[in-house]
């Protein structure tokens, strides 16, 4: 008779499913990777001067120096040191998000969108034209980018109502948000920040901006609506099925839109559209900005009728959900004061410099763009993006013979068309969650629409390259 085996050894633990690292750990591992250059990247520095007030590098004045590595302490004093140095682009990303979550809060984006909704009813078209409008107005000047996740269930709600599917309800919200954001004429958290630490005017080259603008927010809902339109033709047509209209209900369509909302939108776009003018007639700057967002925030929450203690708790709110966003400028920063502490980041921006002084500038300008692409697969930040390339696209701009504005939007573009396509992107992954949306589905139907966007970056860009853009 045989012995029964003795269930003496412990069950089997499923293994743990690998997770992306998060984008302070990959941030924290290129801050590293910087160190250890310290040790073997030789130092190096080029000659500089000042024209009109901004410093400039001087082409072929590249030379050798004597540099420190970095020690252990000074890992952890560049991390403080870049919080400190980023401060006011941190308090910039901060009060931004207290002065929207207090518009946010009043209801008044909602009850101007689903009123929207209630004026286009009937309508498909106009419906998905006016909706995808508004939302990419709020990507493009920073009201809504991350914050549009909750605003997917209404574009859920929307495309039921329509028998459409879940992946026109992804188009309308997170699509056109970010096809707005991939502009970004009047986005604080992205040009603002990339066109400060270019030493460009704030806001500057607007009028090229808005032109692209228009023709990349135009493409996506024509292709949005092309898509839909051969749903409502035949519903097989649908990548993932039709959603059920029975579970809908016109009650989710109701939001209140009160002279309050009006008043409060009509005021946000005045200020914003005062702040544009004050930038070039006062020359005002992202520390100017900051300070404005408070007033925005302040005044809204009195529109609102919130009393002094809802107002200032609702604005430490939306200060808090950015809380994550804005202290990775500081991290971002961190790795530059290594570099620049060493003195490497001229050498890097001279190995970068060798290629692309053999290129047109037109080619010099698309590698840009290109390495940004890359570049935001690993860091999904506009704003740490920003941090990290734009002290390196600045000189190399200088160097290569393309403007520094032409270097802020290859930055921007290269950081906002792979925001709607790359797995790594936060926001993206949320809102298909929302929707119930396969990523590999979203991906089929978006890749087509991210190749025209790519060709409209290349001839803007092209075109910016040809008439030298400058900060106008």
């Amino acid at each position: 008779m045989g012995l029964e085996k003795e269930d003496s050894q412990p069950e089997s633990q499923p293994r743990k499913k690998w997770e992306m690292p998060d984008t302070y750990v990959i941030l924290f591992l290129v801050l590293l990777l910087a160190v250890a250059a310290t040790y073997f990247v030789p130092s190096g520095t080029f000659d500089r001067e000042t024209v009109d007030g901004v410093e400039r590098v001087i082409p072929d004045t590249f030379s050798s120096v004597d540099g420190e590595p970095t020690g252990f302490m000074e890992i952890f004093l560049a991390l403080q040191g870049g919080m400190v140095e980023s401060a006011g682009l941190i308090f910039l990303v901060l009060f931004a998000g207290g002065a929207f979550e207090v518009i946010e809060r009043s209801g008044a984006i909602k009850g101007g969108i689903l009123k929207a909704v209630h004026k286009t009813k009937g309508k498909e078209f106009f419906l998905i034209g006016v909706v995808s409008l508004l939302f990419a107005i709020g990507g493009a000047v920073g009201a809504i980018a991350n914050a549009v996740i909750p605003f997917v269930a209404i574009g859920v709600i929307i495309a039921r109502a329509l028998k459409l599917d879940a992946i026109v309800a992804v188009a309308i919200t997170f699509g056109a948000t970010f096809a707005g954001f991939n502009v970004g004429f009047m986005n604080p958290y992205t040009i603002g920040i990339a066109q400060s630490i270019a030493d460009l005017p704030l806001f500057s080259g607007m009028a090229l901006r808005l032109a692209a603008f228009v023709v990349i927010v135009g493409v996506t809902i024509w292709y949005t609506w092309r898509y839909a339109k051969g749903i409502l033709n035949d519903p097989s047509r649908s990548l993932i099925g039709v959603l059920d209209k029975s579970g809908s209900s016109t009650e989710d369509l109701k939001a209140p839109f009160t002279m309050r909302h009006k008043l409060m939108l009509s005021f946000v776009g005045l200020a914003l559209a005062f702040f544009i003018f004050a930038t070039i007639q006062f020359e005002w700057t992202t520390d100017h900005m900051a300070a404005f967002f408070i007033i925005i925030g302040l005044v809204c929450g009195i529109i609102a009728g919130m009393n002094y203690n809802k107002i200032a708790l609702t604005f430490l709110d939306g200060c808090q959900k950015l809380v994550y966003g804005a202290l990775i400028i500081g991290v971002a920063r961190a790795i530059l004061i290594v570099m620049e502490n060493a003195q490497i980041l001229d050498t890097a921006v001279n190995a970068l410099a060798v290629p692309l002084e053999s290129m047109t500038p037109i080619m010099a300008a698309m590698g840009m763009f290109a390495a940004n692409g890359v570049m935001n697969f690993l860091v999904p930040s506009g704003s740490g993006q920003a941090m990290i390339a734009m002290p390196i696209l600045t000189p190399l701009a200088d160097m290569v013979g393309v403007t520094r504005q032409v270097a802020v939007q290859a930055y921007q573009f290269g950081d906002g068309f792979t925001n709607s396509i790359f797995p790594t992107s936060g926001p993206l992954m949320a809102s298909l969650a929302v929707a119930g949306v396969p990523w590999l589905k979203w991906a089929k139907w978006m890749l087509p629409l991210l190749l025209i966007w790519m060709v409209i970056a290349v001839v803007m860009l092209s075109i910016a390259v040809l008439i030298n853009w400058g900060p106008v």
